[in-house]
């Protein structure tokens, strides 16, 4: 069987860290542009719902968007019905290095799928998707204290 999962792991590793060289410039380090990019997407998500929707545990999901707070691309705000509940937004500052982001993320995609046609594209995000949601029943079962068997 292909090392399928291997190349994905080397693509992601490679855009990751051409990522967090390029955000330096922007004062984002260490994968906080993807929770940044998901908050402007998704005004006013929960952390549970970003952590979960980037695939990381909820410690990993605090820390991160404890620092975008501190460093003044997002903030929290109270939900309007539970108190309890704390809503993300983007600042000023976060919209504004949203374009940014959004280029690279779509220079990346562009250098990534140099070559391939319309067709190919279209198939390769399809099984893609397929790969992730056979993964994500792992990784829900693992995330609630399972253990796989191999």
């Amino acid at each position: 069987m292909r090392e399928i999962l291997r190349e994905i792991g080397m693509i992601a590793r490679a855009l990751d860290s051409i990522s967090n060289m390029e955000f330096k410039e922007i004062d984002l380090t260490k994968g906080q542009y993807l929770y940044l990019v998901r908050i402007y997407e998704n005004p006013g998500i929960i952390q549970d719902k970003l952590a979960e929707m980037i695939k990381v545990d909820r410690t990993t999901a605090a820390r991160a968007i404890q620092k975008l707070e501190m460093q003044g691309f997002i903030e929290k705000k109270d939900d309007e019905t539970n108190k309890k509940i704390k809503r993300l937004f983007t600042t000023e500052k976060g919209k504004q290095a949203y374009p940014f982001l959004k280029r690279e993320g779509d220079h990346s995609n562009s250098v990534a799928l140099a070559g391939f046609s319309e067709e190919e594209t279209e198939i390769l995000f399809h099984l893609l998707q397929r790969v992730r949601k056979n993964v994500e029943v792992d990784w829900e079962f693992v995330k609630k204290g399972n253990k796989r068997e191999y």
